[in-house]
């Protein structure tokens, strides 16, 4: 479908200032930003191509995932169908909540490098967001703690430990990633493993 057909669509639009939510893509997950939303479909800002097909879903950042279609795409941004019918006021009142909520993350599963006093050890980044991180860690780590964090496809991080399950931590970054730098570096990871837990970094 044309751009232009998209944009002729009958159902209302309602503007949804920015809101950043996240792309699921044949089960990769991505950064996107919401433009706008009708009780049918979405407008999009995308940081990297959208295969076609794929199978998509919507995920915003109170966690409700939406099933969608790519009907079409315009430099980078898309216009996406969703294939069941939403409640689209919950939708709205999510997106223009004023209140504090939770960041958006992408699910993941990554090897690295961490830093922790003298000792370089492995761990598995499980999530991250532009504000922190859900890892694994085999070393115990304190409370508080000051870490660095090494990435293939990051520079290194430097972050505190907000919470510890032990072998499971949250990590909050000493400084916040932009979100177009976080999204297009991230944009190629592969599909998380099914690891049976969502580690909720926090930030």
């Amino acid at each position: 479908m044309s751009h232009a057909g998209a944009e002729q669509r009958g159902a209302p639009r309602f503007a949804l200032l920015l809101r950043v939510a996240k792309l699921v893509v044949d089960g990769r997950e991505r950064f996107c930003v919401i433009r706008d939303a009708s009780a049918t479909g979405l407008k999009v800002r995308l940081f990297a191509p959208l295969p076609h097909p794929a199978a998509l879903w919507v995920e915003l950042a109170n966690g409700d995932r939406h099933r969608v279609e790519c009907m079409w795409t315009a430099s980078d941004h898309a216009g996406l169908r969703f294939v069941e019918p939403i409640q689209l006021d919950h939708l709205l009142d999510e997106a223009r909540s004023t209140g504090k909520r939770r960041h958006v993350r992408l699910r993941m599963t990554l090897d690295g490098v961490l830093h922790s006093g003298h000792t370089a050890v492995p761990v598995i980044v499980r999530d991250i967001s532009q504000q922190g991180a859900g890892l694994e860690s085999q070393k115990w780590l304190l409370i508080n703690e000051l870490v660095r964090i090494e990435l293939p496809v990051l520079p290194a991080i430097y972050a505190k430990v907000r919470w510890r399950d032990h072998p499971h931590y949250g990590v909050i970054f000493e400084q916040i990633f932009q979100l177009e730098d976080l999204a297009r570096r991230c944009a190629g990871l592969p599909a998380p493993l099914d690891h049976g837990r969502d580690s909720g970094n926090g930030a």
